[in-house]
């Protein structure tokens, strides 16, 4: 019984400690929500460090927002005022050819055909079973169906990478 009572009492004088320590760093502290007191200086703290040398006091941000739209502003104002190429709103001038021309009357085509890509149809068959895989996996249905597709793809995709390389 009686160690019960000195467990008590020591447990109740480290509780007064602990309260006493907050007490205390919460007067060196001072609250967040009340103004510090100017008038008396804090002895508790470190001595304060030097001041940094002078620097050059730092810009205002509104300064630089307003940098951002002057450039802006200006650079608009050459878009403007510079001659456009091309396409612009100033015309050509006017030529005068010295002679006449004739219109020619069949008209020829001026641009050349692009050759037109042949894709392989096992390649085409790959893809469209490529897309069954993927719609099945997609839909979560998960049988003897996607096993039969997946390895129908994969054949098809063996033969395509066949084709393509020969």
């Amino acid at each position: 019984m009686a160690t019960d009572r000195d467990e008590q009492q020591r447990q109740q004088r480290e509780l007064e400690e602990i309260r006493r320590s907050f007490a205390e760093m919460g007067a060196r502290m001072g609250s967040l929500f009340e103004p510090t007191e100017l008038d008396e200086p804090d002895r508790s703290l470190t001595p304060a460090l030097p001041a940094p040398p002078a620097a050059a006091p730092a810009r205002p941000r509104w300064w630089w927002a307003g940098a951002l739209v002057l450039l802006f502003l200006a650079g608009t104002a050459f878009g403007w005022i510079l001659p456009r190429s091309g396409g612009g709103s100033a015309s050509p001038p006017p030529t005068q050819p010295s002679q006449t021309t004739v219109p020619k009357l069949a008209a020829e085509p001026t641009t050349t055909p692009k050759p037109r890509a042949s894709v392989p149809e096992s390649c085409v068959n790959a893809a469209e079973l490529a897309d069954e895989v993927i719609s099945r996996l997609d839909r979560n249905v998960r049988d003897q169906r996607l096993f039969l597709a997946l390895r129908d793809y994969t054949i098809a995709s063996q033969a395509c990478r066949r084709e393509a390389s020969s």
